[in-house]
């Protein structure tokens, strides 16, 4: 089993700062199932939170609003502070009720279960791809922002975060949508990934219309992660390989070859420099992108398992890694608890 460096307290590891919870109610409609987090979702201004709630509802709450919310009960819980207050706000659903001006809080019902969530915003200087077309039926201001939902029938629906409106149905895929991820440069390029073994580029300035699909992965496609500039696309899922898509040409750039079972997360450092990459072999790889090259492994078993029984370690399985802000971090999600 991995030893922690000398510098870090293992006894210090448990006591981080708590700042609340949220909780989903009891799905009503799978009497089955408890209280459940699917995926969650940042804004890219961090406005807004997405919390997909395990079945077809998506909780859309105003981050700052919900911070304050949630130091209010903290301090309550520990001071027994009479809670009349805020008590006062909330309207007969238990909700807070949103001041003149405020950022509203939204539910949707989205039909059937998400998978996959995230959130776009536009520029309006990034035109849409399809140059020759005049006319649109939607026009996407600066200030607009969208939530992309992924779901179990193949269908991607396109809301208005402010509104909860239902803006677009884009209907191509034939299973799951796993992940979806808009182009970081806001021409609300949208990237989707399935089950069904593609990926579909649709341009959302374009009334939706899809652009290319992208085809290579033998199998499920589980996640996928722009680079910074948008410039390329990392693509990973059912097999071992890590695919490098340009999304100029939308042509195959390389496949990265390293891992020995699938490969079930991907992203970008901030500055691309980076490409990591986790996957169920219990290893997380940091990749030079550009000249394809290894540059890291980071392991969650020691020694690690030989390439033969990497696919049974599943008490070790890396489920997910992100980069922090800075690039200088890597946080993970294993089954090792």
């Amino acid at each position: 089993m991995a030893s922690f460096p000398d510098f870090v307290n293992e006894n210090e590891i448990g006591k981080a700062k708590f700042v609340g919870e949220l909780l989903a109610p009891v799905a009503p409609f799978d009497q089955k199932t408890g209280r459940e987090t699917w995926a969650v979702a940042f804004a890219p201004d961090g406005s807004y939170f997405a919390w997909s709630q395990g079945h077809r509802i998506v909780k859309l709450l105003p981050w700052s609003k919900c911070l304050t919310d949630l130091s209010v009960r903290k301090d309550e819980r520990s001071t027994g502070v009479d809670r009349s207050r805020r008590l006062s706000r909330q309207n007969s659903l238990g909700t807070i009720t949103p001041l003149p001006g405020e950022p509203r809080e939204q539910t949707i019902d989205c039909g059937d279960v998400v998978w996959g969530l995230a959130f776009g915003s536009s520029v309006p200087e990034k035109q849409s791809r399809c140059v020759n077309i005049e006319w649109h039926r939607f026009k996407f201001g600066q200030d607009q922002l969208l939530l992309a939902t992924g779901l179990n029938n193949g269908r991607i629906k396109i809301w208005d975060v402010y509104t909860g409106k239902l803006l677009l149905n884009l209907m191509d895929h034939t299973d799951i949508v796993r992940d979806l991820t808009f182009a970081p440069d806001g021409s609300l390029v949208l990237v989707s990934a399935s089950r069904d073994k593609t990926l579909r580029v649709w341009d959302l300035k374009d009334d939706g219309n899809m652009v290319k699909v992208l085809r290579g992965h033998q199998n499920w496609v589980y996640c996928s992660a722009f680079s910074p500039d948008s410039s390329v696309l990392c693509s990973v899922g059912a097999g071992k390989a890590v695919f490098l898509w340009n999304m100029d040409k939308y042509t195959l750039i390389r496949k990265l070859e390293g891992h020995h079972n699938d490969v079930v997360s991907c992203e970008f450092s901030p500055d691309g420099a980076l490409l990591a990459t986790a996957s169920y072999d219990t290893r997380v790889i940091l990749w030079d992108p550009h000249m394809g090259s290894v540059l890291m492994e980071l392991g969650h078993l020691f020694p690690p398992p030989s390439p033969i029984f990497a696919g049974g370690a599943n008490d070790g399985w890396v489920r997910s890694v992100a980069f922090c802000h800075d690039g200088r971090h890597i946080a993970t999600v294993t089954d090792d608890r």
